[in-house]
């Protein structure tokens, strides 16, 4: 049975997701436009259909280097949960997921009661950081700090994000998606995965 385009556009946005660190949405996009297909009227995958294939991409093409590159990610992450851990951080994302190389990111999700406090513990620490914003749990804007970590393991810095939520956002944060899989996890829960791999 010939692959439907939405098939075909999970696997090239696997590649591109692996290979260029684009997050699911942009490389969809991509995918169906580097297939010649409308991107409006196309059948895009949904984000567990790339997952998968990102999965078999990096079991294919990445076994000898990305479980060493995730592990020095989630060491990054582990520290940084560590030195935030009076605002509840919860650890998001490919590096949570297990589908991270070198190039993505660190996404920390920080549960706090007064949205400024996470910035004053930054400024506490002498630690240099970004403002940005996305929209949240809520369909509301709120903050993302920027930071750059210096990972030992990779030999690089790695960004870390930590996006500010409200504390009542953690409500139902654990609750596991259709498939079992969870979106975050707690410091607690870090530490078990990154047992579990050594």
């Amino acid at each position: 049975m010939a692959p439907s385009s939405s098939d075909e556009i999970a696997a090239t946005a696997a590649r591109l997701v692996v290979e260029e660190g684009l997050d699911y949405g942009a490389a969809k996009r991509r995918a169906a436009q580097a297939l010649g297909l409308n991107v409006r009227a196309a059948s895009l995958p949904d984000n567990g259909q790339v997952e998968d294939e990102v999965r078999e991409y990096l079991a294919l093409f990445c076994a000898d280097t990305q479980p060493t590159e995730l592990a020095a990610l989630r060491a990054v992450a582990l520290e940084w949960m560590q030195r935030l851990a009076a605002f509840r951080p919860h650890l998001t994302g490919p590096v949570w997921r297990g589908t991270a190389t070198r190039l993505n990111n660190v996404n920390l999700q920080l549960y706090c009661d007064d949205s400024k406090q996470a910035e004053l513990a930054l400024i506490d620490q002498r630690v240099d950081y970004d403002v940005g914003s996305t929209t949240g749990p809520r369909g509301e804007l709120v903050d993302v700090l920027s930071v750059s970590s210096r990972s030992t393991a990779l030999g690089e810095h790695v960004t870390v994000h930590l996006t500010v939520l409200d504390h009542d956002d953690l409500r139902g944060a654990l609750k596991p998606d259709a498939d079992g899989r969870t979106a975050r996890g707690d410091l607690a829960g870090l530490r078990r995965l990154m047992e579990s791999v050594s």
